[in-house]
């Protein structure tokens, strides 16, 4: 078996050698299965488990292959659907089903039963298997169809192809830079309020060429920047309604106490109160809230009537298995100190700046970092949520991990089409190369992933392929689009070949 299969499924081979069931077995459209031969196993070569085997299922004796998998859908997720070599299987052999379908088909679209061999196993060494799968498959969920593959393609067309739809994810936030560019124009232009008024980019605009004038408008590059910055702040689970916050509590709100010296205790108050976040102090007894609490609902009491935008409720935030350190609170907390840099300290033209002046990659990524990095302080260094003290003081808001990804994510993206913008061709690619060569610290369990399926190593590291893993995976292999891939298409069609 390949290299890559998990070691139950090769106990699940010595099962089949064995035949160790306790009844008639059956498939589960249930026919009743004789074992003639079990056939010759498969120890080198890419294919089913064993070949050659001889069984009879209802009335008619079949000769052919037998492969054996975990469960139902491994059939489709090992890839076995589009390999030829998998067109003379005349038995899919599981553990159990966790589909409700009762067989597979070939490539050539030939239909083939199933048996589910865990029905006819010993209670207790059922169970036992059950629990080295549990075991073995946490926390292994995205595994790409052509896994058992891959080794047909050498690691330079991988990673060059990899290194390809990096570069195609790059420029999709690159244009999703631009059209959320023009949709701020449009806004301005017609007088419209967002997010209360819904509309839809006309057409023009789509097409729409910037005026020298439009693209000069530093107000809407800021407002751009910050809704990506929390966007990122959000993280998976909360990046949505982090941007719908930034677009709610926008830039042009916030400037109106940007000049005071309580810009982060109004800002906050904004934040919390429209995310729904604050507690009702009107309700609770004073003992029950902080002063820092109540100081921020006094403040959101005193400073409403400028807001005329939506509001949000608590039950649209997500908690549930978020480390208390990725709590919205804290991000938050993190993202009105990098506002403020936006406002006060122009952040852009800092950003700027650099890449126009460093010409070593990695100083440029170092300084970048630097400026983004944000230590706690203050209330949120060792608070999680409202009025109830953490066990353990935070070091940061915005730690180089997420800087990271706010690097690869915003920055360098908006940097890109800021240059671009301004035909400054040079700068935009210095921009990208800066981009592809930083180095992610974090771990990505699906990057991870996909970097072992595909034999590559720590090559996930690297940001542009790390990029073009999950482009792989959320464009085409959670897709099926094997036959659309350059790596699917190269494997299948060797193994094809081979058949």
């Amino acid at each position: 078996m390949n290299s890559k299969e998990k070691i139950h499924e090769k106990f699940f081979a010595d099962i089949w050698k064995q035949q160790t069931f306790e009844k008639e077995i059956k498939t589960l459209e249930g026919e009743s299965i004789q074992i003639l031969s079990i056939g010759e196993e498969n120890k080198e070569h890419a294919g089913p488990d064993f070949c050659n085997a001889r069984i009879k299922i209802g009335n008619i004796t079949y000769v052919g292959d037998v492969e054996i998998d975990t469960l139902q859908n491994d059939w489709k997720n090992h890839g076995h659907l589009l390999n030829k070599r998998f067109n003379k299987v005349i038995l899919h052999t599981i553990f159990s089903n966790d589909t409700n379908h009762t067989h597979v088909f070939t490539q050539n679209g030939r239909k083939i039963p199933t048996l589910a061999f865990g029905d006819y196993l010993s209670q207790s060494l059922s169970s036992t298997i059950k629990a080295a799968i549990k075991h073995d498959r946490a926390g292994r969920t995205n595994k790409i169809p052509c896994t058992e593959l891959s080794d047909q393609l050498d690691e330079k067309a991988k990673l060059e192809f990899l290194e390809m739809l990096g570069t195609e994810r790059f420029k999709k936030k690159c244009e999703r830079i631009i059209i959320r560019f023009k949709e701020l124009v449009f806004l301005k232009e017609n007088k419209v309020t967002e997010p209360l008024i819904h509309y839809s980019l006309p057409k023009e605009y789509h097409n729409k060429k910037l005026s020298f004038a439009e693209l000069n408008d530093k107000f809407v590059w800021e407002q751009i920047i910050y809704e990506l910055i929390f966007e990122a702040l959000g993280y998976t689970k909360n990046k949505n309604i982090m941007q719908h916050l930034a677009q709610a509590v926008n830039l042009t709100f916030l400037r109106n106490f940007i000049d005071q010296p309580d810009f982060r205790t109004k800002a906050e108050a904004a934040y919390f109160s429209v995310g729904g976040l604050i507690p009702d102090v009107l309700q609770l007894k004073e003992e029950n809230t902080s002063e820092y609490t109540r100081k921020l609902f006094q403040t959101w009491q005193e400073i409403r009537s400028l807001y005329d935008g939506e509001t949000f409720h608590e039950t649209e935030w997500h908690f549930f298995q978020l480390r208390p350190q990725n709590f919205p609170t804290v991000r938050i907390a993190g993202g009105v100190v990098l506002v403020e840099h936006l406002l006060k300290h122009s952040l852009i033209a800092q950003i700027i700046k650099k890449i126009n002046e460093i010409h070593k990659p990695s100083v440029l990524i170092q300084v970048l970092r630097n400026m983004l990095v944000v230590k706690a302080d203050g209330y949120w260094k060792d608070h999680y949520i409202f009025d109830k003290p953490s066990n353990e003081e935070l070091n940061y808001f915005v730690g180089s991990t997420r800087v990271e990804e706010i690097l690869i994510n915003v920055i360098f993206p908006f940097a890109y089409v800021y240059f671009d913008l301004f035909n400054k061709k040079y700068l935009a690619q210095k921009t990208f190369n800066a981009f592809s060569q930083i180095y992610l610290t974090a771990d990505n369990n699906l990057v991870k992933e996909i970097s072992e399926s595909l034999d590559l190593n720590n090559h996930w590291r690297r940001a542009v392929l790390n990029q073009g893993m999950l482009e792989l995976f959320r464009n085409y292999c959670s897709k099926a689009r094997c036959k659309e891939c350059k790596i699917g298409i190269k494997v299948f069609s060797t193994a094809e070949a081979n058949a």
